[in-house]
């Protein structure tokens, strides 16, 4: 079924089953590598892209729910005033580990700091809550969202 969207600023034209995920359609059938596949049931965070500004997992989002919506993916989440400050944040203080889950941390971290410029520490909790790394780069990620809420340089 011919299917278009809004990704990135761009317009999309693509043939997929409505009920396909979002993130199945920007990697398999876009080649938009940078959302992960994590646990495909929406509880790890890896594929968090944003619809409208709002941090949302791709994995269980029917591409069908999503026509008409602004989709940002990591590619272009540093065209954003808060994705670029989050960037930034996360190169200066070194947050990346393996590196696997940092896509869905980012666009979880941008999307806070669009709507909460200041965030406290249970405003983060709430917003990264679910957002899952295996390597335990928690307290990076913390400091790393902070700095870019301040604009603090390293």
């Amino acid at each position: 079924m011919a299917t278009t969207l809004t990704i990135n600023g761009e317009t999309k034209s693509f043939d997929a089953p409505p009920e396909m995920p979002l993130l199945w359609v920007l990697r398999d059938i876009l080649g938009m590598t940078g959302t992960k596949f994590g646990c495909g049931i929406a509880q790890c965070g890896a594929c968090t892209v944003h619809v409208d500004g709002k941090a949302v997992r791709s994995c269980v989002l029917p591409v069908s729910a999503v026509a008409n919506r602004a989709i940002t993916t990591i590619e272009a989440v540093g065209n954003t005033p808060s994705g670029a400050k989050v960037q930034k944040a996360w190169l200066d203080l070194e947050v990346i580990q393996c590196g696997y889950c940092q896509s869905g941390q980012i666009m979880a971290a941008a999307a806070l700091l669009a709507t909460t410029s200041h965030p406290d520490d249970s405003d983060i909790d709430a917003a990264m809550a679910g957002n899952i790394c295996r390597c335990g780069t928690y307290v990076r990620i913390r400091e790393a969202i902070k700095q870019a809420a301040n604009g603090r340089q390293s």
